[in-house]
């Protein structure tokens, strides 16, 4: 059974500042996505799939799409913006952008964000559930919260409730400090640490595809499109309540790094670095 990796790659990093898909990692110039696609290749991943949006396309392209195209078969979707309203500049959000590449993505296939390292672990687990996965049995990968915060400032973090193994909830949970603190309609909460929450790491079946574009016609008939956002967490906890899917839950217990801020950077340099260093990435 062959899969296919999909990377939303189309968000610029508005707290971050540029295109921080293609910022330098090594002193080569390696970016987090070429790790990214190295251990996907590793784990079994067949081809990849970068969802970008046409103002980026030749940048992405000249600074991390032709190299990554040396190593594994790639393509490229754009993310639809012809629906956006006046003033809008933002595309609708992850669900929409996975929507945009249904005509392309034929096998089972996982689904990551451009700016996040995962570890090699998530991708083995995504692959191995993929590999045997009937349609309607998608998985994520989850990690405990305080491997995700960032010291740098607040986070969004999709907070995750498992029974048995299987995702029962996901609640989008926004400003989260790094000691767990958060606050909804003026009132404070605590995330305890090790509280499990997505990355937007997912492995799902081509029969997502009618649904999301069944929740996509939905959200264009009744959400204020100025500003709303079409996630994927969202559409997939839908998939849940009508009863027309189940997601297994892989924990992860390796160290998630990405880039919400500038101040991030030295970080993830440092630790892939080492990695590098340590054998962990033989030819990069």
């Amino acid at each position: 059974m062959k899969t296919t990796l999909v990377v939303m790659a189309a968000g610029m990093g508005s707290r971050f500042g540029g295109l921080k898909q293609a910022t330098p990692i090594t002193p080569d110039g390696r970016c987090l996505l070429d790790f990214s696609v190295y251990d996907a290749k590793e784990a079994g991943f067949d081809d990849v799939i970068f969802i970008i949006r046409q103002e980026i396309e030749e940048d992405f392209k000249r600074l991390v799409g032709d190299r990554i195209a040396k190593r594994i078969p790639t393509q490229y979707v754009l993310q639809d913006m012809s629906l956006l309203p006046a003033g809008r500049k933002k595309p609708f959000g992850t669900a929409q952008a996975i929507l945009c590449c249904q005509n392309l993505v034929h096998n089972p296939f996982a689904v990551i964000n451009a700016d996040d390292y995962y570890g090699k672990n998530a991708y083995v687990l995504l692959h191995q559930h993929l590999v045997q996965a009937k349609p309607g049995e998608y998985c994520m990968v989850a990690y405990e919260f305080q491997k995700t915060s960032s010291q740098n400032g607040a986070v969004n973090r999709g907070v995750c409730s498992i029974e048995n193994g299987y995702l029962k909830q996901i609640t989008e949970t926004i400003d989260i400090q790094a000691d767990g603190t958060y606050e909804v309609d003026g009132i404070k909460h605590q995330l305890d640490q090790k509280t499990p929450v997505s990355m937007n790491i997912w492995g799902l079946t081509p029969d997502v595809f009618p649904f999301i574009a069944e929740k996509y016609e939905e959200f264009l008939r009744h959400a204020n499109l100025s500003k709303d956002e079409f996630y994927i967490p969202k559409v997939m906890e839908q998939a849940l309540e009508e009863k027309k899917a189940t997601i297994r839950v892989y924990p992860d217990l390796d160290q998630w790094y990405g880039m919400t801020y500038q101040a991030d950077l030295e970080e993830v340099r440092l630790a892939l670095t080492s990695y590098v260093k340590e054998g962990r990435y033989p030819g990069i």
